[in-house]
């Protein structure tokens, strides 16, 4: 069953303000994210409920949460490393 991937209007506007070559290797996950979002190399962020981060890249990371009922990846941060995590 293939995940439908939406993202929050934060998540939007980051993914919108990065470089093309990183948007390109972000997409590339999405991808890879909507056929298994539990997939090898994504991790469950402790303490934040049900929030998983993947790197996309050696600096930037993927924030989301697994809709499982509705079949959706909300992306909820898409950002350098040091600053992924702040405000969640």
């Amino acid at each position: 069953m293939r995940y439908r991937v939406a993202f929050t209007a934060r998540a939007e506007k980051e993914l919108e303000a990065l470089p093309r070559q990183v948007q390109q290797r972000i997409a590339r996950w999405l991808m890879l994210l909507s056929d298994d979002p539990r997939r090898e190399g994504t991790k469950k962020l402790e303490g934040l409920g049900e929030l998983r981060r993947v790197h996309a890249s050696k600096d930037y990371v993927i924030v989301y949460a697994i809709r499982d009922k509705q079949v959706l990846v909300l992306i909820v941060r898409v950002a350098h490393r040091k600053d992924a995590y702040r405000g969640l």
